[in-house]
C-alpha cells in the first residue's frame, strides 16, 4: 500500500504517510485534485506543519506520485495515474477488509521456502511479502495460510525474488488441531491488542465534535489508524479465531463512524477549495 511497508511497520505518522491519507480520503473522490491551501489546511490539524507539508508534496511530485500546476500565485496539485491507481486499489481494501467472512473448506496452502542465512536482505524481503500476503510461519521455512487463492500471490512474489520453493495444499488430520497451527503461525495476542487500542481511540473520537476541519481531522486521522490493518491482520477465517474476537467489532465500528465523519469533512473540503481558487 502506497506509503506504508508491506509489514506494517512504515512510519504511520510521516507527514508522506498522513498526506497519503488525505488524497486517499479527500482528493481522489473529488476529482483528484486540489488547492495547496485546503492540503496544508488539513495536514495541519494532524500535526504536520505548514512548512513540512509543502516539503512533502514537492517530494511527492519529484516522485511521480503528484503533478502540480501554477495557476497565477496559487499550486494545483493533481494525482498522477500511478498514485490513483494505487490509492482506488488501496481504498477498496481498506474500505471492505474486516467486513466480509467468507467460507473456508477447512483446507490449507502450505509453502516450503527458504533462503540461505547469508542472504539476509532476500529473507527479509520473503518474510516480508509472504507476512503481506497473509502467510504465518511455523519455522524452518514453512509457511502456511488458510486461503487457497493466497498461493498465486505467494508464487508471484518468491517467483519475482528468484526463491525455489514447494506449495501444496492440506487439510489438518488426527493429531493437532486448526488453532494450534494458528497460534504457531501468527502473533494473536499482538494482534488483538492492537484491535482493542483502536477500539478505545474511536471511542475518544466519537466523543468530539464532527463539523469543519474536526471532522477533517478525526476521517483523516480514524482512515489513516484503519489502514495498517489490512496488513498486518491474516484476515483468518472466523473458525480460526476467538469467539471474542475484536476485529469483527473494531470493522463495524469503523465503517459507522466514518459514516459520520464523511458528511462534514467532504463539506469542509470543498468549501475550502471554492475559497482557495484564484479570482478571476
Amino acid at each position: 500500500m502506497l506509503g506504508t511497508n508491506r509489514d506494517g511497520s512504515a512510519a504511520a505518522d510521516s507527514s508522506r504517510a498522513l498526506l497519503l491519507t488525505l488524497l486517499g480520503e479527500f482528493v481522489l473522490p473529488t476529482g483528484g485534485s486540489a488547492w495547496t491551501k485546503t492540503i496544508v489546511a488539513a495536514a495541519e490539524t494532524l500535526g504536520i506543519r505548514d512548512k513540512a507539508a509543502r516539503q512533502a508534496l514537492a517530494r511527492m511530485n519529484d516522485r511521480g506520485w503528484l503533478e502540480r500546476v501554477r495557476v497565477g500565485r496559487q499550486t494545483r496539485w493533481s494525482l498522477s495515474q500511478r498514485s490513483r491507481d494505487l490509492l482506488e486499489s488501496g481504498a477498496e481494501r481498506i474500505y471492505t477488509f474486516g467486513t466480509n467472512a467468507e467460507p473456508w473448506d477447512r483446507r490449507w496452502v502450505v509453502l516450503l521456502a527458504s533462503v540461505p542465512e547469508r542472504d539476509r536482505h532476500l529473507r527479509y524481503r520473503m518474510a516480508s511479502g509472504l507476512r503481506w500476503a497473509g502467510f504465518g510461519t511455523l519455522g524452518n521455512g514453512t509457511w502456511i495460510s488458510p486461503w487457497l487463492d493466497h498461493e498465486v500471490i505467494a508464487a508471484d512474489l518468491l517467483q519475482d525474488l528468484g526463491v525455489q520453493a514447494t506449495s501444496f495444499r492440506a487439510e489438518v488430520g488426527d493429531l493437532g488441531s486448526p488453532t494450534d497451527l494458528v497460534a504457531q503461525a501468527w502473533d494473536l495476542s499482538a494482534l488483538r491488542q492492537a484491535y482493542v487500542d483502536f477500539l478505545t481511540d474511536v471511542e475518544r473520537l466519537d466523543r468530539q465534535g464532527s463539523v469543519g476541519l474536526t471532522a477533517v481531522a478525526g476521517l483523516a486521522g480514524l482512515v489513516h489508524r484503519w489502514r495498517r490493518f489490512p496488513l498486518i491482520d491474516p484476515d483468518l477465517p472466523a473458525a480460526l479465531l476467538p469467539l471474542d474476537w475484536p476485529g469483527t467489532e473494531a470493522a463495524q465500528r469503523f465503517g459507522e463512524l466514518r459514516t459520520v465523519l464523511r458528511v462534514p469533512a467532504l463539506q469542509w473540503w470543498q468549501s475550502s477549495e471554492a475559497r482557495s481558487a484564484p479570482r478571476g
